[in-house]
């Protein structure tokens, strides 16, 4: 199997959604540009208070990256387009597990992504296909 190297631009996302995807593709790139351990420690600080993300939930917000970025919809911007689909769930007061790792078979591809509900989201590859290296999942609340 092999990963595609492009990703389609999704159509029909509705005009408040690219907007407000548009307001997080700037601090999402801005993001992108850290290094790994201080993008866990601002993910971290965002994600409080958040309730988890439903698989269509993160499917949508990523979509909406897609739709106006083509740096986030095009094969290498999985990092900028993760964190964006994650900031855009946020603002919805929700939030997906953020996730960075490699393919688990040759050559080797680092590679980020949001899950919901255990599987990644709109990679179009199978579960166990990447290997988790680091992850910020949605804090679990006692009563849940």
């Amino acid at each position: 199997m092999t990963t595609p190297s492009v990703v389609e631009r999704p159509t029909g996302v509705p005009f408040a959604q690219r907007l407000a995807a548009r307001a997080v593709l700037v601090p999402a790139v801005a993001l992108s540009l850290l290094p790994p351990r201080r993008i866990r420690s601002v993910l971290e600080i965002v994600r409080r208070g958040a309730a988890p993300a439903s698989a269509d939930q993160a499917k949508s917000a990523r979509d909406a990256m897609c739709a106006v970025s083509l740096r986030c919809a095009g094969p290498r911007g999985c990092l900028p387009r993760s964190l964006g689909a994650a900031l855009l769930c946020r603002l919805r007061g929700r939030w997906p597990t953020w996730v960075t790792g490699v393919r688990v078979v040759p050559p080797f591809t680092a590679h980020a992504w949001v899950e919901a509900d255990g599987s990644p989201v709109g990679e179009g590859v199978p579960d166990g296909y990447f290997t988790r290296l680091m992850a910020v999942a949605p804090v679990r609340r006692a009563a849940e």
